[in-house]
């Protein structure tokens, strides 16, 4: 059945990558333009995506599309890649679930974020929060934390690691296209944000707009392409959702300016010169360790497809 809806489909590669790239695209559709369908889920002037009956929506939106879009990926596997079940679900990430690799890739990337740890943990005393509880209590009491390091890390791998991946390396594009490849539908599809935030800040410039989402796009692309590299060197969904999750909850590093406890006690020099230590010094053990910490007996490619 599904050999009839692939007309592009060549006898080395069970689909082609154009049938992927579309495959794809249909499935971030299905992602983000149920949004726009509902009310209880279309943003307004007066409604807020921020909103936790808009949010709780949402994820019920995303959750559906999800299933979809990982069935339909499941079966083309079985049926069209002629995959067995279990070889199925480890080419989706969802089984072995990977809990060594997940842990060595929140290593690694906590690596790329050791400036900003050592900034709330010691500088801002995040430790003592962590010792109460307070992080795990805001994440299960607000429903926005909860959107944005738990309901849309996992659906957003979900759709453009689980159900994607997969596609593309059943087609004839190279690994290492792959990687940078598919995330550029990742970025795409972060880009109606745009309107949602012209809704809710119509006196911005529309330039001032553009370029945010510009970065925005830029970055979740670039953040795409690293979450993809780690799927497929783990062959672990948890792996790449753990990432996805702590990125999120992290942030984007401070980059400049000095660096002073928010009650101001301390030296600020001390703190700064110890922030940028780390920061240099944590970018640098990530490069050096990027494929040490994301080896394993998991991954859904050989060593040798990155061409290393």
């Amino acid at each position: 059945m599904f050999y009839r809806l692939n007309p592009w489909s060549k006898d080395s590669n069970p689909i082609s990558t154009t049938t992927a790239s579309l495959l794809l695209v249909s499935y971030a559709l299905s992602y983000f333009l149920p949004f726009y369908l509902s009310p209880l889920t279309r943003p307004s002037p007066t409604l807020s995506r921020d909103n936790p009956s808009v949010i709780r929506a949402r994820i019920r939106s995303v959750c559906i599309s999800c299933f979809c879009c990982c069935l339909s990926t499941f079966l083309i596997l079985l049926y069209v890649a002629n995959f067995s079940v279990p070889d199925a679900l480890h080419y989706l990430g969802l089984w072995p679930l990977g809990l060594t690799e997940s842990a060595r890739a929140l290593s690694l990337t906590a690596l790329l974020f050791a400036g900003p740890l050592f900034l709330y943990l010691v500088v801002d005393d995040g430790w003592k929060d962590w010792l109460k509880g307070e992080p795990v209590k805001e994440l299960w009491g607000d429903m926005l934390t909860w959107r944005n390091i738990v309901a849309g890390p996992l659906t957003e791998e979900l759709l453009f690691r689980t159900s994607s991946v997969p596609l593309f390396l059943l087609s004839p594009l190279p690994v290492s296209r792959i990687i940078f490849y598919s995330p550029v539908i990742f970025g795409l599809a972060h880009v109606h944000h745009f309107y949602e935030f012209r809704l809710q800040n119509p006196r911005v410039p529309v330039f001032a707009a553009l370029l945010r989402s510009v970065f925005q796009f830029s970055f979740t692309t670039l953040f795409g392409a690293y979450a993809t590299f780690v799927f497929i060197r783990t062959g672990s969904l948890l792996a790449a959702f753990a990432v996805h999750a702590f990125c999120n909850g992290m942030g984007l590093p401070k980059v400049w300016g000095r660096v002073e406890r928010l009650d101001g006690r301390g030296s600020g020099m001390v703190w700064t010169v110890g922030y940028y230590a780390l920061l240099v010094g944590g970018a640098v053990g990530f490069w050096k360790e990027l494929w040490a910490l994301t080896e394993g007996g998991n991954g859904l490619v050989p060593r040798g497809a990155f061409g290393r």
